[in-house]
C-alpha cells in the first residue's frame, strides 16, 4: 500500500460526525481486500473481520474513528449562513477559512472576515466566537434558509511536506484508520490464533457512540482505540506532548487495562519499535474512555500517534509513527491468545 495514496484519499473525503457515509464507504473498499469480511452496522461503523479459523476464539477490536470535526449551519441572515460547531472546533482558525458545505451538489464557502481596514481599533487582537461569524456562500435568502441543518467542513488539502512529514484535513482519526490498514496488511500470510475486527467508528467527535455500540454488538475480549495525541511544537508545553516522528505512544493510567499496556511496552521493546509513554490520570478524550464500561467491562488499551495542530484543516503527522504505530499493533494481536492465558478466556 501507498500510505501516503491512501491517506490523501481518505482524508480528501468529507466526513463529519454523523454525516460519515462517503469516508465509511472508502474504508470499507480499502479494508476489503485485507480481511475475510466487510460490512457496516446500522449505526454506520465500517468493521472488518479477519477471522483465524479456530471455534470460539478470543475477539480482539483495533478502533480508529472515521469522522472529523465539523460544522451544521443554523440559519441565514441576508443570504450569510450562521452555523454552530459539530465536536471541537476552535473558532480562532475559522475566519477567512475555505469551507464545503455538504449540499447536493456540495457548495463552496468562506467564513466571512472583516478587513482590517473597516475594523475598530482592537478588533483585530481579539478571537471571534463561533455567534459572531457567518459563511458567505453567495446565496439568496431563500436560498441559505434552504441549507439550514446542512452540515460543512473547512477545506484542506492533503500535502507531502519534507520527509516523512504530510498535512492534511481529518488526519485525526484518519490516520489512525490507516494504521489499521497498514496493521492489517503487515497481518497478511501471517497464522493469528485470535479473531481479529478493525473498526472504523463513527461519532466519536461529538460522544463516542460508534464506538460504544460497536464494542457492545462484538463483546470483544480485548479493545485497542488507536488515535492521535499532541504533537511537540515550540509554543506547545512539553509535558503531555511527543516529538513527532519518534515513535508510536502508548497509554498508561487507571482507566487502561494493566496487562494489555504491559503487553504493547513490551512488543515494543522486544521488537525495537521506538515509543513513548502517555500517562493518563483520567478521560482520555477517546474511544478507549467510553469502551472500557461497556457491557459489563471491555478490556481496553489506548496506542496513539503524535499530531500537530488538531482540529485544523493543516493537521501534520510524520508517517514513521504511523509505520511505528502499525508494528505495534501487529505485534500486538500474534500469539495473542496463547500468550494472554486467563485474561482472553471466557
Amino acid at each position: 500500500m501507498d500510505i501516503r495514496e491512501t491517506l490523501a484519499a481518505l482524508c480528501g473525503c468529507d466526513g463529519p460526525a454523523g454525516r460519515e457515509g462517503p469516508v465509511a464507504d472508502l474504508a470499507r473498499s480499502l479494508l476489503a481486500p485485507l480481511v475475510d469480511e466487510v460490512y457496516q452496522d446500522k449505526f454506520g461503523n465500517v468493521i472488518g473481520v479477519r477471522r483465524c479459523g479456530r471455534e470460539n476464539a478470543p475477539r480482539v477490536v483495533l478502533d480508529a474513528h472515521l469522522d472529523e470535526v465539523g460544522l451544521v449551519i443554523t440559519g441565514a441572515k441576508e443570504g450569510f449562513l450562521s452555523f454552530r460547531a459539530v465536536g471541537g472546533i476552535d473558532p480562532r482558525m475559522l475566519p477567512d477559512r475555505e469551507v464545503t458545505i455538504l449540499s447536493q451538489p456540495p457548495r463552496f464557502g468562506l467564513v466571512a472576515v472583516l478587513p482590517p481596514h473597516v475594523q475598530q481599533a482592537g478588533e483585530g487582537d481579539k478571537s471571534l466566537p463561533l455567534s459572531d461569524l457567518w459563511i458567505d456562500a453567495g446565496l439568496t435568502q431563500k436560498e441559505g434558509e434552504a441549507l439550514v441543518g446542512t452540515f460543512a467542513v473547512p477545506r484542506g488539502p492533503f500535502r507531502a511536506l519534507l520527509g516523512e512529514r504530510v498535512s492534511a484535513k481529518a488526519l485525526d482519526d484518519r490516520a489512525g484508520f490507516g494504521a489499521l490498514l497498514r496493521t492489517a496488511e503487515l497481518l497478511q500470510g501471517t497464522d493469528l490464533d485470535v479473531d481479529l475486527y478493525f473498526m472504523g467508528s463513527c461519532r466519536e467527535e461529538v460522544n463516542g457512540s460508534g464506538a460504544l455500540t460497536g464494542a457492545f454488538a462484538l463483546a470483544p475480549h480485548c479493545f485497542v482505540a488507536v488515535d492521535v495525541t499532541h504533537a511537540r511544537t515550540p509554543d506547545g508545553p512539553k509535558e503531555g506532548t511527543f516529538p513527532a516522528g519518534e515513535g508510536t505512544v502508548i497509554g498508561i493510567g487507571p482507566n487502561i487495562t494493566r496487562w494489555m499496556s504491559q503487553r504493547l511496552i513490551a512488543k515494543a521493546e522486544g521488537h525495537g519499535i521506538p515509543w513513548a509513554p502517555e500517562v493518563m490520570t483520567g478521560h482520555s478524550g477517546t474511544n478507549a474512555w467510553r469502551v472500557q464500561t461497556a457491557r459489563e467491562g471491555i478490556a481496553t488499551a489506548l496506542v496513539s500517534l503524535p499530531l500537530k495542530y488538531m482540529h485544523s484543516p493543516v493537521e501534520t503527522l510524520d508517517l514513521t509513527d504511523l509505520e511505528a504505530t502499525a508494528s505495534l499493533l501487529a505485534a500486538f494481536v500474534q500469539d495473542l491468545s496463547a500468550e494472554g492465558g486467563t485474561f482472553l478466556a471466557d
